[in-house]
């Protein structure tokens, strides 16, 4: 018999601790049952590890009884609760688990979560999954000591507390398995036969809880990144040296609809146009066209950059979209409607009405009339009333820009297309106003050289960028407008005869304002109205010797004349009145001939008693007087406005009794 004193019963931290070979393991057992029996009689044996005998103290304190034995586990709800919680780590485990197993074909290898519950096991059938190992349940175990002392632990089987774990006669290693944040997620612990367990059962074990862990957080990166590129707002692809796609984010997936990263390099999927993306030098911001097989050609901003394998990581932006976010900043949109269009008079409602019915399809419009009188608000308009009304609205004023910009503001330009061209190019007024609508102001000041690019694109609906080689589609609904007489330009040889026919599909002729005078009190109290608003004051009323002169005035300038007289009127008044003092003086004089007959006031003085009669008799209602009156109910309200009367007061006398 050894020197109880002198056994190596050391713990794992101690340097020289060892475990018994198969010629020491019946004495070791029997010693242990001497320590047994020696703490169950009220003694402290002190051959035995302190780690063991306070588990044994523990135990005993909990009431734990050591003679009977039975797995205890969580309800079947609560236990598929926690395999699912714990999915990652089962799967990650389980291939360590069984590779650790190779070495060990007799044992048992069982994983828990950090409440001690098994979620896995392979090999010898001796723990189920679901049991709880848990000191508390089972007394002094190897995995219990792990989870309370979150290290690399052993038992040897006679330092169990539950008898029949004793009996099995198997030496247990444990090791703690560890999150992302070095927080305890579980346990490893292999059981084996004495003949199979020693010191490097343990660094093996070790190892293998630490290679779980480290995958668990290697996932947990990978996851993490995934989703960062999931999130970006360009796509990346990432290939080898060899061209084969290993990463592709959603984006990307977005942009090549369909692609299958199996099916090929990357050149042979996405089929850059002239170029081969594994020789392309490294850049930033690179336009290219890919021209998937059976798919759209995409045109894309391209940077180029090396993965650390020697292969490459593309980023890609879609140029329909950077466009689209372009037109958002831009602020490249119609707001003005028909209904904005203020005035009641014949020639007026009867180019609304033209312009209404052109809205409803996507012939090419051209609108005359003399400037200012608000070609671009009918553009709007129609734009607005049509099926494209929620793309984007484009204008450019072909005589604003010098001769030699307006193709590459219409068509754009390729990357390197002219000194001092931006670099990577850029998209021209059809490119932003794709889907949507393009209107051409001043057509008639348009370069001879321009027309006929024009003219292409209108018939084949496609732009080639100056500097490109290759075409773009479009789908652009134009409206031009000019205030010179196109006809007239076609044959003096200013104008092309083709494209003067390709543009006058539908032909709208917008008034000047002189001959709509019966508008000009309308728009007149609206321009007052909205401008006071801006300026928060009270909007003073027009006198009627003022309004005369406004209607008799000629209006070279049209409304655009009007609105800026409104606002100098409005300006220079000091009362609560604009009167005659406040116009300009020629408008002051007046034209004799231009001025209204003493028969026509006449007549708007009967109009105006006839309408006040009307809505006297109906008290006021306004859809029952226009109604009668045969006038919409916007249109009597013009008129009120026009006369200066003041409805509500009006309501309160027809209310008064007599």
């Amino acid at each position: 018999m050894k020197n109880l004193s002198r056994l190596p019963f050391k713990d794992e931290s101690d340097p020289i601790f060892s475990l018994p070979d198969s010629t020491e393991v019946t004495e070791w057992d029997s010693l242990l049952w001497q320590g047994w029996h020696s703490f169950t009689g009220g003694k402290q044996p002190g051959w035995m590890r302190q780690s063991i005998l306070h588990s044994w103290q523990r135990s005993r304190a909990l009431n734990i009884d050591p003679e009977t034995f039975s797995y205890i586990s969580p309800s079947p709800d609560e236990l598929a609760a926690i395999l699912e919680q714990n999915a990652e780590m089962i799967q990650v485990a389980r291939s360590i688990m069984e590779n650790l197993l190779a070495y060990n074909p007799d044992g048992h290898i069982n994983l828990t979560d950090a409440d001690g519950v098994t979620l896995y096991y392979c090999g010898a059938d001796l723990t189920p999954v679901g049991s709880i190992l848990r000191e508390e349940v089972l007394g002094t175990n190897c995995t219990a000591r792990c989870l309370i002392e979150q290290r690399l632990v052993y038992v040897l089987s006679g330092e169990n507390w539950k008898l029949d774990l004793r009996r099995r006669h198997r030496q247990c290693a444990a090791a703690p398995v560890r999150d992302k944040n070095g927080k305890l997620a579980g346990v490893l612990t292999l059981t084996a036969t004495p003949d199979k367990f020693n010191t490097h059962t343990l660094g093996t074990v070790q190892a293998a809880a630490e290679t779980i862990g480290q995958q668990l957080q290697l996932r947990h990166l990978l996851a993490e990144q995934q989703s960062i590129l999931e999130t970006l707002n360009e796509g990346v692809i990432v290939c080898d040296r060899h061209g084969s796609i290993k990463t592709l984010n959603r984006y990307a997936r977005q942009i090549f609809c369909g692609l299958d990263p199996e099916a090929g390099s990357i050149d042979a999927l996405l089929r850059p146009q002239d170029v081969s993306l594994l020789s392309l030098p490294f850049c930033n911001d690179r336009e290219l066209l890919f021209m998937p097989g059976g798919k759209e050609p995409v045109s894309c901003l391209v940077s180029l950059m090396p993965a650390p394998d020697g292969g490459r990581v593309l980023s890609l932006r879609e140029n329909q979209r950077i466009r689209a976010i372009t037109r958002r900043v831009m602020g490249v949109s119609a707001s003005y409607t028909f209904d904005m269009i203020r005035g009641y008079s014949l020639p007026l409602q009867q180019a609304i009405q033209q312009a209404r019915a052109s809205s409803r399809t996507d012939s090419t419009v051209l609108l005359t009339g003399e400037s200012g009188t608000g070609k671009e608000l009918f553009a709007q308009a129609i734009h607005n009333a049509g099926p494209r009304q929620q793309e984007p609205f484009v204008a450019l004023n072909c005589g604003a820009l010098p001769r030699d910009l307006v193709q590459s503001e219409l068509f754009g330009y390729a990357d390197g297309a002219f000194t001092g061209s931006r670099r990577g190019g850029s998209a021209g007024k059809f490119e932003l106003a794709d889907g949507g609508t393009l209107f051409l102001d001043e057509i008639g000041e348009m370069p001879l050289e321009a027309q006929t690019s024009l003219l292409r694109v209108i018939q084949e609906s496609e732009v080639v960028r100056i500097g490109a080689a290759h075409p773009l589609k479009v789908n652009v609904r134009i409206i031009v407008a000019t205030h010179c007489n196109l006809s007239d330009a076609v044959e003096k040889g200013a104008f092309r005869r083709d494209l003067y026919y390709r543009l006058n599909v539908v032909s709208l002729n917008i008034p000047p304002l002189r001959e709509r005078r019966e508008d000009i009190p309308g728009l007149v109290n609206t321009f007052i109205q909205a401008l006071c608003n801006r300026l928060k004051r009270i909007a003073p009323a027009v006198s009627p010797q003022a309004m005369a002169c406004l209607q008799a005035w000629q209006w070279p300038g049209n409304v655009r004349e009007l609105e800026n007289l409104v606002e100098r009127m409005v300006n220079l008044c000091e009362g609560m009145k604009i009167s005659q003092q406040d116009l300009p003086e020629e408008m002051r004089q007046g034209d004799p001939v231009a001025q209204p007959a003493s028969g026509q006031a006449s007549l708007h003085e009967k109009e105006r008693q006839h309408v006040l009669e009307v809505l006297s008799a109906n008290k006021g209602n306004m859809r029952q007087s226009a109604r009668l009156l045969g006038i919409s109910r916007t249109a009597l309200y013009n008129k009120l406005n026009q006369w200066q009367v003041d409805l509500i007061a009006l309501r309160k006398n027809m209310r008064s009794p007599v």
